[in-house]
């Protein structure tokens, strides 16, 4: 029996695409001049988890109402092209291995495809694989799939993770302009999935969860972690104006979040942190829940968090109009089954767009329709029609999420089930 992350829209497809002179359903907003990216995996021989595939990232280009191309290229990792292990002969981890298959990011004019276990590997405008790409040599551990740009000071943040032996995780900033400025580790007490993380204005929130690296899982070939009920959970506060500075821990009921929604300073002794959050994740013998909204508010003064339920539906691969990062956003949106929903994260209502029986949206991509922060915009998204086993790229109005599609650019082929990725305005 075929297992079910190789299965249906899971499978992965067999060639790589170039489509041009796409169908158009209804009419592509002309301000939408750019490329929608977005990363999976599309495995070329079977993998005992859906994670592990190798990365395939697909486009779609627009330009002025019209779908130029559609495009689909695997990433060409060192272990793609040559077989490359992730662990040297004398026992060091080669970082140019791994399948780069989680997100595609743009930062300082770099286009990169990530995977948390490696370096970034940077792409050309046409999806082609440029390379392995290490900051000039400064960086010396992974890079997580989810790095934050801040809107503010165009800074990127990221941390890297995954060594076996201590230190296991270590924090990164580089500057608007590209060039890798902190590098600092960060003590914790295991090898522990750190996936995703946090940022404000002012700090670097980190959490510290019981998924724990387990070398059985991993010689079996399957996700190498394993819930680990004696860990505890916590998250740690790093000042961002003081990079080398200690990081305060603050203790949180055991958990799991393999994203975050976002997160903010509110006020100066407050930090609010919106994230999809399982209450245990990979725990033997037992199926993994799913995500739901969750809110905690780190106080400070007092040393606590307060650790609040706000949606009980369902949902997963949460995102942002991202020049609200580490601001305070006032939506959210977020994949719950064959709907995207926005949540109002002030009033707490939720707004919900159904695409209808057998047919699947992919994590929705923000899209502003100008340049005031929190006005409107558009949401883009992968949908899966299993009827004709095909995809469409969807856009939707953000401020009116329950109303007709605004246009859909028709595939010929299909999409497989991916993660993340991002829209590319074209530059110049």
């Amino acid at each position: 029996m075929t297992p079910s992350h190789l299965a249906g829209n899971h499978a992965p497809v067999t060639e790589e695409r170039t489509e041009t002179a796409l169908r158009v359903d209804g009419i592509l907003p002309v301000e939408l001049t750019g490329s929608y990216l977005r990363n999976g995996p599309n495995p070329r021989t079977p993998t005992g988890h859906w994670f592990l595939g190798d990365g395939m990232v697909h486009g779609v280009h627009l330009t002025g109402g019209r779908a130029d191309w559609y495009r689909n290229r695997y990433i060409r990792t060192a272990s793609f092209a040559d077989g490359g292990r992730l662990h040297r002969a004398d026992g060091t981890r080669d970082l140019t291995v791994g399948v780069a298959n989680t997100h595609v990011v743009r930062h300082a004019g770099h286009t990169f495809a990530l995977v948390e276990s490696s370096y970034p590997y940077r792409l050309t405008e046409s999806l082609d694989t440029i390379g392995p790409y290490d900051f000039g040599g400064r960086l010396r551990t992974s890079m997580t799939a989810h790095p934050k740009i801040c809107p503010t000071t165009g800074e990127l943040h990221f941390f890297g993770y995954g060594s076996p032996i201590p230190p296991y995780l270590t924090y990164h900033r580089a500057d608007a302009a590209g060039e890798l400025v902190v590098s600092r580790d960060i003590d914790v007490p295991g090898h522990t999935m750190a996936h995703d993380f946090n940022l404000t204005a002012e700090h670097v929130v980190f959490m510290d969860l019981p998924v724990v690296f387990d070398l059985a899982r991993a010689r079996a070939g399957t996700m190498p972690y394993g819930w680990d009920e004696g860990y505890g959970a916590r998250l740690g506060v790093l000042r961002r104006d003081d990079p080398h500075g200690a990081v305060r821990w603050f203790g949180i009921d055991p958990c799991y979040v393999f994203h975050t929604l976002n997160a903010h300073d509110e006020g100066p002794n407050r930090i609010v942190l919106h994230v999809m959050r399982r209450p245990y994740l990979y725990r033997e013998g037992m199926a993994d829940p799913a995500a739901t909204l969750w809110r905690w508010t780190i106080d400070l003064l007092a040393g606590t968090v307060r650790e609040e339920q706000l949606d009980d539906r369902h949902a997963e691969f949460p995102r942002i109009d991202d020049r609200h990062t580490g601001l305070a956003a006032r939506y959210g949106f977020a994949v719950a089954g064959r709907s995207v929903v926005r949540y109002d994260l002030a009033d707490g209502s939720t707004v919900a767009h159904d695409f209808g029986l057998g047919r699947t949206p992919g994590e929705a991509t923000f899209v502003p329709a100008d340049g005031h922060a929190g006005g409107p915009g558009w949401l883009l998204t992968y949908v899966y029609d299993a009827a004709e086993d095909t995809s469409d790229l969807v856009v939707l109005a953000a401020d009116d999420l329950g109303a007709d599609p605004v246009a859909a650019v028709r595939l010929p082929c299909r999409v497989p089930f991916g993660f993340h990725g991002n829209w590319l305005a074209d530059e110049g």
